[in-house]
């Protein structure tokens, strides 16, 4: 890039005062979109999977990047180019909006930078990951209205940073105390079904957005066909002709982030990989959708990655692992770490789980302190931040070869078309939504 400074426009974008910041963003969406890189929905390629037309296995993997968010999505993007790679997401949860403090129109930004950076040309898929609605406030009927008011101003300020691909999680909703799996799962699908119609109305002209639905909360029992039908037979019947959602998101055995040993290591998971396979048949077969996702699997062995194009999976969201690398990397600076570790017993005491090692606390919370730590972490020399971004690199090459998705860049392109319609007006060019819009439950990979 010779005309433009990218790494002084997305610095502005992130750290820069009002209009400056705000023109900042409007630069780079234009100019990525003027390069060829274009934040796109995958959803006609996802209706491909449904259609079985693909033809070939693998899993699109969708990078939850929590921090060094420029510098990580540039590493992603050069990955993308060597191997010609169109199937991959970022992403970004509601609840690492709140605590890695990156509203939607900066998360933007910095992976349209970084695209632009780098020269990638293509589609750009940026998701709003877990649009999740807390449990605890829609108990009451002033605390849902709340919520769901909430869950609308996010997927607004979502859109208008060209997130075209939004999962909505309303799985905190199921109740098991029903004896039917339609009234275990009402009040999950009238949510999604709800806020699905609420994208629709809402989406550009010319983009259908993809819209995820959420089984059962990660973390908890592991998902039944039955539930599968009883979800996706509730939303069709409220939905009727309504474009419905693409894909759907089931508990396997893993949880958020994984389960942290006494001594800080993580415990191994043990993943039931039949439903996955069987959750993707019913979607496909029946219903039309890409198939099943995967949560929570950052922190798995690398010796599993390969088992779940093989087990049809469509999507996978990763996060954790990638937080760890950068927190654990030996060339982070010592008084970083040392900042983040005081932040957690300074700031997080009321989280502590009874019988918690100091190992254990600091791991659970330790992301709260990426928010924080944001500007520190960006300023970094290269000495310091050079073998992070070069260890990240690696990992997300190791991953998308084991997920399949080397040489998909033509295939995504065959269905995936980069649209010409009108730029939004952004989130970035008006007052950001206040910290109502986001939720911080101890959720999101």
């Amino acid at each position: 890039m010779t005309d433009i400074n990218v790494d002084q426009l997305v610095h502005t974008a992130v750290f820069g005062d009002g209009d400056a910041k705000a023109g900042a963003r409007r630069t780079i969406h234009m100019e990525a979109r003027r390069r060829g890189a274009v934040s796109s929905s995958i959803y006609p390629f996802y209706m491909a999977f449904g259609r079985n037309e693909i033809g070939r296995l693998f899993t699109v993997p969708a990078f939850n990047i929590r921090a060094l968010t420029y510098d990580a999505a540039r590493a992603l993007f050069r990955v993308a180019m060597r191997h010609d790679v169109g199937a991959f997401i970022l992403e970004i949860a509601r609840s690492e909006i709140g605590y890695t403090e990156q509203r939607p129109g900066e998360y933007a930004a910095c992976v349209l930078a970084a695209a632009l950076r780098e020269g990638f040309e293509g589609p750009v898929f940026i998701q709003g990951d877990h649009f999740q609605a807390s449990a605890k406030k829609w108990a009451t009927d002033d605390g849902r209205t709340a919520e769901m008011k909430a869950l609308e101003s996010l997927i607004d300020e979502a859109l208008a940073a060209e997130f075209y691909n939004i999962d909505i999680d309303t799985s905190t909703l199921v109740n098991l105390d029903f004896p039917t799996r339609d009234e275990q799962q009402r009040a999950n699908y009238e949510g999604t079904a709800h806020l699905t119609q609420y994208i629709r109305e809402r989406e550009p002209a010319g983009i259908t957005v993809s819209v995820g639905g959420e089984i059962g909360e990660v973390g908890k029992y592991n998902t039944h066909p039955e539930e599968v039908r009883a979800y996706a037979d509730g939303l069709k019947r409220l939905l009727g002709g309504i474009t419905g959602i693409s894909k759907i998101s089931v508990q396997t055995g893993t949880s958020h982030g994984g389960v942290p040993l006494a001594d800080g290591t993580i415990a191994q998971a043990k993943i039931d990989f039949e439903v996955l396979r069987q959750t993707t048949h019913i979607c496909r077969a029946e219903y039309g959708m890409a198939g099943a996702v995967q949560h929570g699997a950052s922190t798995l062995p690398e010796s599993v990655f390969n088992k779940f194009p093989e087990a049809e999976a469509v999507e996978i969201h990763l996060a954790t692992g990638f937080q760890n690398m950068i927190l654990d990397a030996p060339t982070l600076p010592q008084e970083i770490k040392d900042g983040i570790r005081d932040f957690c017993f300074e700031n997080c005491q009321d989280e502590r789980k009874p019988g918690q090692t100091d190992e254990q606390f600091v791991y659970t919370t330790r992301k709260k302190a990426l928010g924080p730590f944001k500007q520190r972490m960006w300023k970094m020399d290269d000495a310091h931040k050079g073998p992070i971004i070069d260890e990240l690199e690696a990992k997300f090459e190791f991953l998308m070869e084991k997920l399949g998705v080397f040489g998909t860049k033509e295939i995504v392109a065959k269905y995936v078309r980069p649209t010409s319609t009108d730029l939004p007006t952004y989130a970035a060019a008006s007052a950001e939504l206040t910290a109502a819009a986001v939720v911080d439950p101890n959720e999101g990979e």
